[in-house]
């Protein structure tokens, strides 16, 4: 079921195992921390499918570089990720720099997850890293 004329932005923490994904609120001001996708044969099928019903217009991947502006050792996998992407779904596709989301996600959810069990979840950091992403975009539009 689509959210009819409320689109959003859809950002994505690609990982070897998981996929943090964040959306932006209709007004595309802020983002939050949305789900965490297996990295699994279904992933696209399960991609395509958030993305209808959620009227996602754009998707901002993140990609990682290393501290001497280098891609990092996925980075050429992310890249191949985005050009599947690109041809299973027909949106524009913002790449933007991911490089520290994962420790300042780690940071966050260490001052705001006060139950150890909660924070043992791997997903959460995910999510949060692709919020991350997204936030640092919507800022600079």
């Amino acid at each position: 079921m689509r959210e009819e004329n409320i689109s959003r932005i859809l950002a994505i923490d690609y990982g070897e195992k998981r996929i943090g994904l964040a959306l932006s609120d209709p007004m595309m001001t802020f983002a939050y921390a949305f789900q965490t996708l297996n990295n699994d044969p279904n992933l696209l099928i399960n991609l395509k499918k958030i993305i209808s019903e959620k009227n996602i217009e754009k998707i901002v991947l993140g990609l990682p570089y290393q501290d001497d502006g280098k891609l990092s050792s996925n980075g050429k996998e992310i890249l191949k990720f985005k050009e599947k992407l690109e041809k299973k779904i027909k949106l524009e596709i913002i790449l933007r720099d991911e490089s520290y989301t994962s420790e300042i996600a780690k940071s966050m959810i260490i001052q705001s997850v006060t139950k150890r069990s909660k924070r043992r979840d791997k997903g959460l950091v995910d999510r949060n890293s692709a919020a991350i992403i997204l936030q640092e975009y919507l800022d600079e539009q």
